[in-house]
């Protein structure tokens, strides 16, 4: 495994800057966006893919300060009912894909996406609840002439630029949001997609990684290390899906954390160890969004949290067998 950052955090520094900061701090690995929510400060695919000296001026950092790329990520909603907005998304993945195949790069990152309820929709529609029946007409309709057609073309083009896994970030809010939707999308479309695990989305929900990651098995491609925080009591009367505003820390059912202001060091050893009992050995790529700390204090005191517990080396034999 290999100590990681998702590099949006320090997008008010410059790439250069931003890249020994995190190699003096033991970072092995960066993950980098390239459009869509996480933008492209540190990594424009159009300016780079029209300058090949970007890409050399980028390839030069990363040596300089001993590190890799583990992925790159334009998290967007290329199936979006306004049109406009589904085709910057998507052209933001098909610049990824070129880009990913200039830096060698085997990983892209995104959301599934999620369109509208019916073809002139203007807004996304997300399903949370199997009844009334309308609903499960809206599910038919986005998963079988929207979604799985997309992406079906999309991982063809994801191919053709030597990408071998589209990680899809599950979140609520997108078609794909827990493993069964992300394993209903892998077996329509083939073992191309897998999953951007992100625990912090899935503990609000009710969701124990753990299993969840254990359910993934061989269709985990990359790993945020992000922690989420339950109020018990705001929970207990208002329930996990809230809609309020997420600055509102206090009234809110849950929040963002950085790792172990959620769940403690037991929790993410036992998390550790099921992504490397179930074949992951990639990035673990801290994602900072923890409203009650700094970006330095919440990125530093992550990667002092991880550090220890990563398990770096390969497994040796069962010499006790």
């Amino acid at each position: 495994m290999k100590l990681g950052v998702f590099t949006v955090l320090l997008s008010g520094r410059p790439v250069a800057e931003a890249f020994e900061y995190l190699s003096k701090l033991g970072v092995q690995s960066v993950e980098i966006g390239t459009g869509g929510y996480p933008g492209t400060a540190h990594l424009d695919p159009v300016k780079a893919l029209a300058d090949p000296s970007i890409i050399d001026e980028l390839k030069s950092i990363l040596d300089k300060n001993k590190l890799t790329i583990s992925a790159l990520s334009c998290h967007g909603n290329p199936v979006h009912p306004n049109k406009a907005i589904a085709e910057r998304d998507h052209e933001a993945f098909v610049n990824t894909c070129k880009l990913a195949q200039k830096l060698g790069v085997d990983t892209v990152i995104s959301f599934s996406g999620c369109p509208g309820d019916y073809p002139g929709a203007k807004l996304p529609n997300w399903v949370t609840c199997a009844w009334p029946p309308d609903f499960q007409e809206v599910l038919k309709f986005q998963w079988d002439e929207v979604l799985i057609p997309y992406w079906k073309n999309a991982a063809a083009i994801a191919t053709e630029y030597g990408v071998k896994k589209i990680a899809l970030e599950m979140h609520p809010g997108f078609c794909v949001y827990n493993p069964a939707t992300l394993l209903k999308l892998r077996e329509a479309v083939g073992s191309i997609i897998g999953a951007n695990f992100d625990p912090s989305h899935l503990y609000w929900q009710g969701i124990k990684p753990i299993e969840a990651i254990k359910a993934l098995k061989g269709a985990v491609y990359h790993f945020h290390a992000k922690d989420t925080n339950i109020d018990e009591a705001n929970t207990a009367v208002n329930g996990v899906l809230d809609t309020g505003s997420l600055g509102g820390l206090i009234d809110r059912s849950w929040i963002f954390r950085t790792v172990g202001y959620g769940h403690g060091q037991s929790e993410w050893n036992d998390m550790i160890s099921m992504l490397r009992m179930t074949g992951y050995d990639g990035a673990i790529s801290i994602e900072h969004e923890d409203g009650l700390m700094s970006i330095e204090e919440g990125l530093e005191k992550a990667i002092a949290f991880l550090k220890p517990i990563l398990m770096y080396e390969a497994p040796a034999e069962m010499w006790w067998v």
